[in-house]
């Protein structure tokens, strides 16, 4: 079972970049991050990220307390039960990078954080 994992080089950058524009921790980029690539329809399998190169994450840290709901949203995306070495850090690291590039491309339609969560509590866009 893991409880680390490393994300891509290109995710580091965008949590750097998000992360002083919206004064969010990586921690909490990462649920935002999962959250909107659990919005996609294209499986997981599609998309492939083979760089661990970027941030280190502690599993705790990322899932704290709702580890198990974490999991449980993981396993009804991809419509299987998960191992925990599946759920974390396979699963898990996927979800996180493919989820960066989503929500930078969300955010640069917004002007700052509140207009951002304004957006999504109005349904302007989807998270």
């Amino acid at each position: 079972m893991g409880f680390r994992l490393k994300t891509s080089m290109q995710t580091k950058e965008i949590f750097e970049e998000l992360g002083s524009r919206m004064n969010l921790k990586p921690f909490a980029l990462c649920k935002l991050a999962i959250s909107m690539s659990l919005t996609s329809d294209e499986p997981l399998e599609d998309y492939k990220s083979l760089d661990n190169t970027g941030l280190e994450l502690n599993r705790q840290t990322i899932t704290a307390q709702y580890d198990g709901l974490f999991k449980a949203l993981l396993e009804q995306h991809a419509g299987k039960s998960l191992t925990d070495d599946e759920y974390f850090p396979t699963h898990a690291k996927l979800h996180i990078d493919r989820g960066a590039v989503m929500l930078k491309n969300k955010y640069n339609y917004s002007s700052n954080l509140e207009h951002f969560i304004k957006q999504i509590i109005n349904n302007d866009i989807s998270i």
